[in-house]
């Protein structure tokens, strides 16, 4: 679902893809007998050997040689867009929420935030009252946007945007000050495109000309939902206006420089900096009164209020009312759901058939803003052993020593540098499996036969938490990331590298795998995480957090150099014709890539502790660690999918990211990898950062 997101959101946080109850969660862990083996899970020792195909050569193509035979005969779910290793550990955390979730519907005396879990559930899998009730559900927030009168009215639409699932092309969001992480502070930007990304609207290739075909017939289908007359021409000023807010957005490689985006302002000066834009009324809808803000896409937000001022009122109207219904589509009645999900998912995305219903209710309950650790507290509880935990912190703190002896031998920086990112390595606080505070749902109201009003009342509770907070020192017992979602991330601002205990599951992690796997495997996640302190954005935020430059001169220009060598590598890489990875919108997650990878392997060394690893089946230690990483991002996407990608996300496909290895020695050796086969780099063209 499109949404502005409206919250206390943790500022600056890196990607691997309130008030709460006090006390450390109480596990007695009896009941963990999915993760109690004595073999590894995956092959006989963490890697399946026959997912590669041999009659590729590593140094040819180290993605097919590792998975090659996998991808090749992989039958792509109906209901997905790309499955890979997070995909399938989501459909098993799924499997293992529903089975929760029906034993709790199942049973009695239920505390209140079981009874939320059951309600909600039970709301969301009623498509007979769904269907039964069409529009309806909103029809008071569509009625709303037809009132609206004047340009006073419609600048409140837009800072009720995220509280009435609508949209707005200027976005308010509670996020960390930068420059001091002890306090909230609001960040205001462009937002407001129903497509992936601006050159979607921009690029005139034929593929994004009959993109945009598509996406004109499905606006117009979903205003005739409504009832609306002259449904055509509405559409067409539809994309007309989105255009025109794409045309004046920054590029997505220039909004996550970190230098460009901050800029603070005073509460009071906005309307003389950024005239011609009622902020009063705007902010007065997020009933905020943080009195510092920070705009992080300035020209831009200057000329959308231009946008603003020149667009009819009716435009704007019909425009709010689009995203309305388009962005409830999940909650609403099975045509309008079709129809949304046919442009979507379907043409957006190459999904075929929707997802079942049951993974959508888990899916739309899930969210750090929804009843995710609501149900975070009984998944943890029956899935993640304590010993996973303890041996995640030692993997963790293998990984510290590590990077810390590899800043001591970096050649290109100098000892004044090295202090400081040797401080700030110290100072990285992890956080592993599961919050120690857990979010306190008092006062949220969810009923069994509303799902709607459920979706909205929860949108309104956690955005009255959040203004309940906004003036006390941060919160940073908070978490993201509810414990059941397949990823990990880095929070600059707190400078903590968080595992959610979903993840640490094979092929990521597998206590009876051998070592050389779990290195390569979540010990380059850590590795990775940790590399987003120290890639070409996170390292502009010190030790405590605070974006400030630590660096000397001389040694940042050293680092630039090897950054700007790594984007050109990585956009190199063409998985569609005429379409590229954007390497310096990914450089981030290269970096982390890259430099979590050495970062693993050295500490992999280390914990062999001068001696040779075994040969296990015929493959060596180092051989292994390689492929281990390989598994991780074996995936298959639609091209469609892909495309959204590359042109939307900040990572590169799992297909490259397979190819990291390709920048370190150990691979070359471990692979006999030759200059005449296709990835190889001389020595002095691999990128060594950390």
């Amino acid at each position: 679902m499109k949404k502005t997101i409206i919250s206390t959101a943790i500022a600056s946080i890196f990607l691997l893809s309130a008030c709460s109850k006090q006390g450390e969660q109480q596990q007695t862990h009896a009941a963990v007998a999915d993760v109690q083996k004595d073999t590894a899970e995956l092959g006989s020792f963490g890697v399946e050997l026959d997912a590669r195909d041999e009659s590729i050569k590593p140094g040819d193509d180290f993605f097919k040689y590792a998975g090659g035979t996998w991808y090749d005969n992989f039958e792509m779910p109906s209901d997905k867009t790309r499955y890979g290793a997070f995909d399938k550990l989501a459909e098993r955390s799924e499997t293992q929420i529903k089975e929760l979730i029906e034993e709790i519907t199942g049973g009695s005396d239920l505390n209140s935030e079981q009874q939320m879990i059951a309600d909600f559930y039970s709301a969301y899998m009623d498509f007979e009252a769904a269907n039964a009730k069409g529009l309806k559900p909103i029809s008071h927030i569509l009625e709303k946007i037809s009132n609206i009168g004047n340009k006073r009215a419609l600048t409140a639409a837009f800072g009720r945007a995220w509280l009435d699932g609508s949209i707005t092309p200027i976005v308010a969001r509670m996020g960390l000050n930068r420059l001091d992480p002890d306090q909230y502070q609001m960040s205001v930007g462009v937002a407001g495109l129903g497509l992936p990304d601006r050159s979607y609207y921009l690029e005139d290739s034929e593929r994004f000309v009959e993109i945009r075909k598509a996406y004109l017939a499905h606006i117009e289908q979903m205003l005739e939902f409504t009832g609306s007359a002259d449904t055509a021409r509405k559409a067409q000023q539809i994309l007309e206006l989105e255009t025109k807010i794409a045309a004046v957005q920054w590029p997505r490689e220039k909004r996550r420089d970190r230098d460009l985006s901050l800029n603070q302002i005073q509460r009071e000066y906005l309307t003389d900096t950024y005239n011609g834009f009622d902020w009063d009324t705007f902010l007065a809808q997020t009933q905020y009164k943080v009195p510092h803000l920070n705009v992080s896409q300035p020209q831009p937000i200057k000329e959308v209020i231009r946008v603003i001022k020149e667009q009819p009122l009716d435009v704007w109207k019909n425009y709010l009312t689009f995203h309305t219904i388009s962005n409830h589509a999940s909650f609403l009645s099975d045509d309008i759901f079709n129809a949304n999900f046919d442009f979507v998912g379907k043409t957006l995305n190459g999904q075929q058939q929707p997802r079942p219903r049951w993974k959508r209710a888990i899916a739309a309950m899930s969210g750090t803003q929804t009843l995710g650790f609501a149900i975070g507290q009984t998944y943890v509880e029956k899935h993640f052993p304590a010993s996973s935990k303890s041996q995640m912190a030692d993997l963790v703190e293998n990984l510290r020593k590590a990077l810390g002896e590899r800043i001591e031998a970096l050649d290109w920086m100098g000892e004044q540098t090295k202090e400081n990112a040797q401080a700030k390595l110290r100072a990285f606080v992890p956080k592993i499996g599961y919050p120690d505070v857990w979010q306190d749902f008092t006062g949220l109201e969810i009923k069994a036969d509303d799902l709607v009003g459920n979706v909205l009342r929860m949108r309104e509770f956690f955005r009255a938490d959040s203004v309940a907070k906004e003036l006390q020192k941060t919160d940073r017992n908070r978490w993201a990331m509810a414990p059941q979602r397949v990823n990990a991330y880095y929070n600059s601002s707190f400078n903590e590298i968080v595992f959610p205990a979903a993840i640490l599951q094979p092929p990521f992690f597998d206590p009876n795998a051998d070592p050389a796997v779990n290195y390569g495997g979540i010990g380059a996640v850590i590795g990775h995480e940790m590399g987003h302190g120290f890639d070409d954005q996170g390292s502009k935020s010190d030790a405590n957090g605070i974006q400030q430059n630590w660096w000397t001169d001389g040694d940042r220009a050293a680092f630039e150099t090897k950054a700007d060598a790594l984007a050109a590598q990585y956009s190199a890489y063409e998985p569609i014709a005429g379409n590229f990875v954007n390497g310096r919108n990914s450089l981030g997650e290269n970096i982390g890539d890259v430099g979590g990878l050495a970062m693993a392997y050295h500490a992999y060394k280390l914990s062999l502790n001068g001696k040779d690893a075994p040969v296990i089946d015929g493959v060596t230690g180092d051989q292994r660690f390689f492929l281990a990483w390989a598994q991780v991002w074996r995936e298959k996407r639609t091209e469609q999918s892909m495309l959204s990608q590359l042109k939307g996300g900040t990572h590169a496909p799992g297909r490259y990211r397979a190819l990291a290895p390709r920048n370190h020695d150990a691979w070359y050796e471990a692979f006999d990898v030759k200059p005449e086969d296709a990835l190889y780099l001389a020595p002095e063209d691999r990128v060594r950062i950390w």
